[in-house]
């Protein structure tokens, strides 16, 4: 099941589990759409795979499955994303 992390890695901009501006890596690395779409060119600085829109949990299933409030933030920032 998807964290649904709380937060840009990079900017560490609030992104709420109903959120269409957060994007993904196939290891959640999770990022704003500013940041994924403008610095990193979608391509996760951390492990080179693809960033793409992370899909969104309906309301009622986030009572059973909360979103994750664990904030993972880089406060160096992101390097540009790996070809």
């Amino acid at each position: 099941m998807l964290q649904l992390r709380p937060s840009c890695e990079c900017c560490d901009i609030d992104l709420p589990p109903s959120s269409t501006e957060a994007r993904i890596c196939s290891f959640e690395c999770t990022f704003c759409a500013s940041c994924a779409e403008g610095k990193l060119g979608n391509v996760c600085p951390n492990c080179g795979g693809e960033l793409l829109p992370r899909p969104r949990r309906p309301g009622g299933k986030l009572a059973v499955n909360p979103a994750s409030t664990t904030r993972v933030h880089k406060p160096q920032g992101c390097a540009p994303g790996k070809p």
